[in-house]
């Protein structure tokens, strides 16, 4: 992280079988979309997903998993060195007794799952589409460690807000990418896949989906591909909400904050001297951890736990707000497509391009929403969100929530998402 700045430096190997799936846009439960309301052909550019992971490669899991050679436990009772072990025993445990994979395979291969490629490259989406034929198309994208699972609790919601106590007017298509080198999407074999050229795919992504007005959201990396995304105005994009916002202060700003931002700029600087260990190693030597996080799923599990524990509104206890289930899912994710080295990666690949966030001297032109979860290391007031942003349609300070919103925090994160984009619906 670049500390005069403040900016937040975020910065398919598995053998699968790819079956007969149901067709792109499909709906959790199967059925099609209203043929009023189905978007343009697109041929044969996208096709269905199915995922079977063989029961040997999870058979290999667990045999690796029976022999971890154990860390001596840290000699501090805080999690200032790391992953306490007692925690992750404890996780690597349940996913060596009682947890379940197939469910999280099942609910992949209910949520529209397919692959395209763009630029050379196969990404991999989610792609749910709502029953109310005036719901707007938003695309969705996570960040690391984090993937596609990171909206599973929101999906619905957002999708068929009529059956989870919402208005049909608030509907909206779901279009959720993995990034490149994550999940199932393919792994870049030279460099410059970086957040410019992943925003460009997403501008590729959804018209080839067949879209022709639509929103982004995004926390994490996929704020910075947002915040791209509202430079570059696309045409058809009518918005973008974040959960994070890259930003840089003025001297006038630094001078003089207020309390509560005193408080917000003590967060960002405990973040740079104690977290973002992680962030320096992957920017700097990615392959230097790559192959720890290839060879050990319980050394991988660690890795991505740290984050888990040390961004999330959970006081260093993750499991107060994600289940142990719900993490090994999102592990999953990572060590059955061998990506922990391709993910990383894209921290070494974003280190080198220009930051592009919103300045005074240049506000965003795109409407924006903006939503501040009190356990995000990077956050700002309104006060000095106002300027960089020419059109701020929605602002609004959470009361719980961490650096994992959709995932911590869903029915906060479906109504800030609602409410951001409620006035950007229409067409002008």
């Amino acid at each position: 992280m670049h500390r005069r700045q403040f900016i937040h430096s975020l910065t398919t190997a598995a053998s699968v079988a790819l079956l007969p799936a149901m067709a792109s846009g499909a709906t959790p439960g199967g059925q099609a979309p209203a043929a009023s309301d189905a978007p343009r052909p697109i041929g044969d550019l996208v096709r269905p997903f199915h995922l079977a992971v063989p029961q040997s490669d999870l058979d290999a899991l667990q045999a690796r998993l029976a022999v971890t050679r154990w860390p001596d436990a840290e000699t501090v009772e805080d999690t200032s060195q790391g992953p306490p072990l007692a925690d992750v025993r404890a996780l690597v445990e349940r996913w060596r007794n009682g947890y379940d994979w197939r469910a999280c395979e099942r609910f992949l291969n209910a949520s529209g799952q397919s692959l395209t490629r763009i630029d050379g490259l196969d990404i991999h989406f989610l792609h749910v589409r709502s029953p109310e034929p005036g719901a707007v198309p938003l695309l969705l994208t996570h960040g690391w460690p984090g993937s596609v699972l990171e909206f599973r609790d929101v999906i619905g919601p957002l999708t068929d807000p009529v059956a989870h106590g919402g208005q049909a007017s608030d509907a909206f298509h779901v279009v959720i990418p993995s990034l490149p080198g994550h999940g199932f999407s393919g792994k870049p074999t030279e460099t410059g896949w970086n957040n410019e050229r992943i925003a460009r795919a997403w501008i590729v992504l959804m018209k080839r989906l067949g879209y022709d007005r639509w929103a982004a959201q995004g926390g994490d990396r996929g704020a910075q591909i947002a915040t791209r995304l509202g430079f570059m105005r696309p045409p058809g994009l009518i918005g973008i909400h974040l959960n994070l916002v890259e930003f840089e202060l003025t001297e006038a700003e630094r001078a003089n904050p207020t309390v509560a931002e005193r408080k917000m700029l003590a967060d960002l600087q405990s973040y740079v001297d104690h977290l973002s260990g992680y962030s320096q190693i992957q920017s700097k030597h990615p392959q230097s951890v790559a192959y720890g996080l290839a060879d050990s799923p319980t050394g991988l599990a660690a890795w991505i736990y740290q984050m888990l524990q040390d961004v999330s509104d959970s006081s260093g206890h993750p499991e107060r707000v994600f289940t142990l289930d719900g993490m090994i899912d999102n592990i999953m994710l990572y060590w059955l497509t061998n990506a922990g080295a391709s993910a990383a990666r894209l921290y070494w690949e974003t280190a080198r391009e220009t930051p592009r966030m919103a300045t005074i001297q240049e506000p965003m032109p795109t409407p924006t929403g903006i939503s501040m979860f009190p356990g995000e290391t990077l956050r700002l007031s309104k006060r000095w969100a106002e300027p960089r942003f020419a059109q701020l349609v929605h602002f609004n300070e959470a009361a719980r929530g961490g650096h994992f919103a959709a995932w911590e925090q869903p029915a906060t994160f479906v109504d800030e998402v609602r409410t951001t984009f409620r006035g950007l619906r229409k067409p002008p």
